[in-house]
């Protein structure tokens, strides 16, 4: 009787691994999957004062002499700029590298916060506690350990140097004429502190706003060993609620960001 309970139970088991796994397939199966990721080129946009932005060498492109074609390229380009991710030891002395980031850090349930009726008209808009705030009064609050997305519009402009940055000079001179919203220190403390954020992105260059020349937002987000998205595409695509993110950078041992390929699920 014993031996029949046993086969029961371990026969119970396996239908509802079987059926979880079948409904977590069959999840993913139904989610739509938008590229939150700009493509990497000669048109990729780095920071003003970055010597050398992306560059693509080839190394063999065409026939071979055995006569089938085959193609190689090289590259090479700063850790920050385009799509990327600033890993926590960029503004944290001793935090870490982009190569020590879980994947769980890097994937997980974002949310959309939509400021960009406030900071398409003001070049210089810190996002604020209360925008957040009064976000949740209509979407609910924030769980722990989500990824929060700013949307404040300005990704329509890449890449367009001078619409995106506020200036398209280059070198360091061109770094006190940049004009774009970023996140306000009091806000990247409340989101690290009071909501215990897993990742924060935004579509500018940066979390810190163009005029920031301390980084606050940066240096208070990342000490906690909170990565950050920044130059992030298609914003406008995503609902507030309702999106899981895989968000998965280059691995580049002992580095302060890189390249990020990021995509977000959405429901059918």
């Amino acid at each position: 009787m014993k031996s029949i309970e046993r086969l029961i139970i371990v026969s119970c088991m396996l239908v509802v691994i079987q059926s979880s796994g079948n409904s977590q397939a069959t999840q993913l199966q139904n989610l739509k999957w938008i590229d939150l990721t700009y493509p990497f080129s000669g048109k990729t946009l780095y920071w003003p004062n970055n010597a050398k932005g992306f560059e693509l060498d080839t190394m063999h492109d065409g026939p071979t002499e055995k006569g089938f074609y085959y193609s190689s390229f090289g590259f090479s380009a700063p850790e920050h700029g385009g799509t990327h991710v600033d890993a926590p030891i960029h503004f944290a002395q001793g935090k870490k590298t982009v190569d020590q980031l879980s994947l769980d850090q890097l994937t997980g349930d974002a949310v959309v916060i939509d400021v960009s009726a406030k900071a398409m008209s003001n070049r210089d808009y810190l996002i604020t506690v209360d925008d957040l705030l009064n976000w949740e009064k209509t979407n609910g609050p924030i769980s722990a350990n989500t990824i929060v997305f700013f949307k404040t519009g300005y990704g329509k402009y890449y890449p367009d140097r001078k619409q995106y940055f506020g200036t398209d000079l280059k070198g360091d001179e061109a770094i006190a004429q940049l004009h774009f919203p970023g996140v306000g220190e009091e806000l990247a403390l409340f989101l690290t502190s009071s909501r215990k954020v897993k990742a924060v992105g935004i579509d500018t260059p940066s979390i810190d706003y163009g005029q920031s020349d301390s980084f606050k937002a940066h240096r208070i987000i990342l000490k906690d060993d909170v990565p950050v998205f920044e130059n992030v595409a298609n914003l406008d695509q995503l609902p507030a609620r309702g999106i899981y993110v895989v968000a998965l950078p280059m691995m580049i041992e002992k580095g302060s960001g890189g390249p990020l390929r990021i995509i977000a699920g959405i429901s059918n």
